[in-house]
């Protein structure tokens, strides 16, 4: 089994230092002396899906699978691949001290990857100006992010999910129309139009085919930061090559392959729910069976970019996530007890204000 944390190492040959994904850009540049190297060419320029049975019964190739070493957060149990000679360093999820080196982890190779669009400097620019909008956001806090360290690249685990469906279903289709009553208001009659609805029972069939449903297969940040980072351009994906994580560190999934796809299902019923309402046409629809086949199910294993910091201040830990392909920012929205007060005490003087001048009016 190969050490991925070796693999990501690619001195420069002109100092001997490692040099590192340049985002943006289809190279490697050395952070030291500025020299830069072309990315390899890969084997393929396709991205193969893998049969979702097969894993399931784990009984893909070997040559599909993959040993790393991680190291697992003790506070949020993210497990993310560190350099071999790092002993200790903080968690780039929650800013908990862990040391490296738990031990192996045996899991699906990444296919695909999406490369860094954005770099460090220009993500934490992106990060400072959304928190510099949160006027209620403690003074310090935004001067301790602004001069705190960089932010960490981490490639964040993904799967993907295609698959055939055919659904016959049985329901309602309603078509409004209108009558009029007489009703009574303020003593006096008046006549109105009044909808209703009659239904006719219909059955039928739809067909669907997905491609690429993505699920998170981590569980170390708050689904609505992950969340808030979509919508992902999948089109821009690569496959995978050791040299776009140089530099970057690479999370391992959390989440197992058959539950991500129970995931995905949801994401899929929930289309195949619209499919069928606009199937059966009409004003309203009522859905009373639908019955999924599901067949040639495939998956990949992605990675996709994210900027993260996550500081420790006055006690609390405060993170934040950049997409590493927009520029998208979310984090948590921390509060000044000082700003809020602040800003009642001139809310009331305001109204006061308007109050006494209505007043002399």
């Amino acid at each position: 089994m190969s050490d991925t944390s070796q693999e990501h190492r690619f001195p420069c040959d002109n100092c001997g230092s490692d040099m590192e994904f340049d985002p943006g850009g289809d190279q490697l540049v050395c952070p030291h002396c500025g020299n830069t190297s072309a990315m390899s060419e890969g084997s393929s320029s396709t991205i193969r899906e893998l049969d979702f049975d097969d894993a399931v019964r784990g009984s893909l190739a070997e040559a599909e699978m993959e040993e790393t070493r991680v190291s697992q957060c003790p506070n949020c149990a993210a497990q993310v691949e560190f350099d071999a000679n790092i002993h200790a360093t903080e968690c780039p999820f929650c800013a908990t001290p862990v040391v490296t080196d738990t031990g192996p982890n045996r899991h699906i190779k990444p296919k695909g990857v999406l490369p860094f669009v954005l770099d460090e400097r220009t993500a934490r620019k992106a990060m400072t100006d959304w928190l510099g909008k949160r006027w209620f956001a403690p003074n310090g806090l935004q001067a301790y992010a602004k001069k705190g360290r960089k932010l960490d690249g981490i490639y964040v685990p993904y799967w993907t999910y295609d698959a055939d469906t055919k659904t016959t279903y049985t329901g309602e289709r309603g078509v409004d129309y209108q009558v009029s009553k007489t009703v009574v208001r303020d003593g006096k009659k008046q006549t109105v139009m009044v909808t209703k609805t009659r239904w006719h029972p219909i059955a039928g069939r739809v067909a669907r085919d997905f491609d690429d449903v993505l699920v998170l297969a981590s569980t170390s940040l708050p689904r609505p930061y992950t969340d808030a980072l979509a919508p992902w351009d999948l089109s821009q994906l690569s496959p995978y090559s050791p040299e776009y994580l140089a530099g970057f560190r690479a999370e391992a999934y959390t989440v197992a392959l058959d539950d991500g796809f129970g995931e995905a299902r949801v994401t899929m019923d929930n289309r195949i729910t619209r499919d069928i309402k606009f199937d059966i046409g009409g004003d309203r629809q009522r859905i009373h069976t639908a019955k999924t086949k599901v067949s040639n199910v495939t998956f990949k294993h992605v990675l996709l970019p994210v900027w993260m910091a996550a500081y420790k201040y006055r006690g609390e830990t405060y993170r934040f996530v950049v997409n590493g392909q927009t520029g998208a920012v979310r984090g948590q929205r921390p509060y000044s007890a000082m700003k809020i007060a602040i800003a009642v005490v001139i809310g009331l003087l305001v109204a006061a204000a308007i109050g006494y001048g209505m007043a002399q009016q």
